[in-house]
């Protein structure tokens, strides 16, 4: 039944489109916003550049070792396939379940918020502070508005096809990237001073926190700088998620089995290159103690000022506008795969399992676009991101170790590609991912806890929905 299911999907997309898709999922608004409270966290330029190769380095062993699982399963719902291969139903499920309930709508909603912060820049009145409706304690604002008819116009490009999708993203990408590139060249050349990126590395290694309340920085070690240190790649690791958006529509890409490994591979190779580069241009012209207290975050901001002058806050809306609306295309495009996987194994509404006349799941594309709009409406986006890094860092731990059980589970099946540096690499990510989860767990409880307990609750609605065997 599921062999045969995946030839209704349009195998449509190459390796470029792979690829553009996981560096377009990947780069959102993080890169421009993030460098301020990492900064803030551990107090150095050592040590925020250490945070962001630490983040790429976990993130593309993550993604080769999901390269294993993509050439042995080379179909749609990736990472949900994965887990109902290497475990069973019930772990699939509270996958699929936090999926729709805050991974994947979470990461659209807070995705097309900060698209409407940043279009605000350019016409005022689209801000969050332009109230259009009070009812008690709700308040729709612009911004929400905004949000959610991009959401609705990405949807709809994409229920006509995988096609209209994908030259989309891989156009939009590929501005993102050289843009990207282009602040990073001009910050060098035309912005870059010797005295700031001395000054900066002047103790480059040293660990302090920045308290708002006094204004000053205050030394940090032993179980601070931990805590300080897992607080910081909250943000970076937020910013590198999303790659693995390509396993998701596995059903539509060429020779999957080859296609898929790499571009995971290329793509958080190429996004880690980008993002560590950013950060090394922002040492080179902003004073450390001004990424840190960068107004709203926006370093990205302050280093345009830099460069460009009065209009370099222009450049940055625009950048972070395309950017962002880039990321919903890659992020609506992959989500509605995910359900319509769970549909067949009757684990999500059985209209999702229906391709419409454009050979897409048009049904579970608009159930996620629903929802995503419901959450823009909570205007508790910075909650969401801490339920959403817990859970997904939970689900990334239990499909790397699925290539250890699936090695002895299933010996002979052919394995076109084999996890890069197994086991030990597969091992180190666990290690560290754990060891980020278990500390995100003791310093932000109040909202990571509550990401947990999401999870948690799809177990009684399994058992309640589950169909009989």
């Amino acid at each position: 039944m599921q062999e045969n299911d995946q030839e209704h999907f349009k195998r449509e997309l190459g390796l470029l489109d792979g690829t553009m898709l996981v560096v377009g999922s990947m780069i959102g608004s993080g890169i421009f916003i993030v460098s301020a409270d990492i900064a803030r966290q551990v107090g150095s330029a050592g040590w925020l550049t250490l945070i962001w190769l630490l983040s790429g380095f976990i993130t593309v062993v993550a993604a080769v070792s999901y390269g294993e699982l993509s050439a042995m399963f080379p179909k749609a719902g990736g990472q949900y396939v994965y887990l109902k291969e290497a475990y069973n139903k019930l772990i699939a499920f509270l996958y699929g379940w936090s999926f729709f309930a805050v991974i994947q709508t979470g990461t659209i909603a807070a995705v097309g918020v900060a698209f409407s912060k940043f279009a605000a820049y350019l016409y005022e009145p689209l801000s969050d502070e332009n109230i259009l409706y009070e009812l008690g304690a709700f308040k729709l604002n612009a911004a929400q508005l905004v949000s959610i008819l991009t959401i609705i116009i990405l949807t709809f490009i994409n229920s006509r096809g995988v096609k209209n999708g994908k030259i989309l993203q891989t156009v939009l990408t590929i501005i993102k990237i050289l843009s990207l590139l282009g602040l990073v060249i001009f910050g060098l050349t035309l912005a870059a001073k010797a005295s700031v990126w001395d000054a900066n590395w002047a103790d480059g290694w040293s660990t302090k926190t920045f308290d708002k309340e006094s204004g000053s920085w205050l030394p940090i070690s032993g179980t601070a700088l931990i805590s300080g240190i897992s607080a910081a790649m909250v943000g970076s690791l937020f910013s590198s998620d999303a790659w693995n958006g390509v396993t998701f529509i596995a059903g539509e890409i060429k020779n999957p089995k080859r296609n898929v490994g790499l571009s995971l591979f290329l793509g958080t190779f190429i996004v880690t290159c980008l993002y560590v580069v950013t950060n090394l241009m922002y040492l080179a012209v902003i004073p450390f103690d001004e990424i840190a207290t960068a107004k709203f975050d926006r370093v990205a901001v302050v280093a345009s000022d830099y460069i460009f002058g009065n209009i370099g806050a222009l450049i940055i809306a625009i950048m972070i506008m395309i950017s962002t609306f880039a990321c919903n295309n890659g992020l609506i495009m992959a989500g509605a795969r995910v359900y319509y996987t769970m549909a067949k194994d009757g684990l999500f509404f059985k209209k999702a399992a229906v391709l419409n006349s454009s050979s897409v799941p048009a049904w579970a594309l608009w159930a996620q676009c629903v929802w995503a709009s419901a959450l823009c409406l909570t205007g508790k986006y910075g909650d969401l991101l801490d339920f959403v890094i817990i859970i997904v860092l939970i689900f990334y731990i239990l499909t790397i170790y699925g290539i250890f059980i699936l090695r002895k589970k299933m010996p002979d099946v052919e394995r076109p590609y084999k996890a890069f540096g197994y086991p030990f690499l597969p091992m180190v990510y666990i290690i560290v991912a754990s060891a980020i989860c278990v500390s995100l767990l003791i310093t932000k409880f109040s909202t990571c806890g509550w990401g947990v307990l999401i999870m948690l609750t799809g177990i009684p609605v399994y058992y309640l929905t589950k169909p009989s065997e």
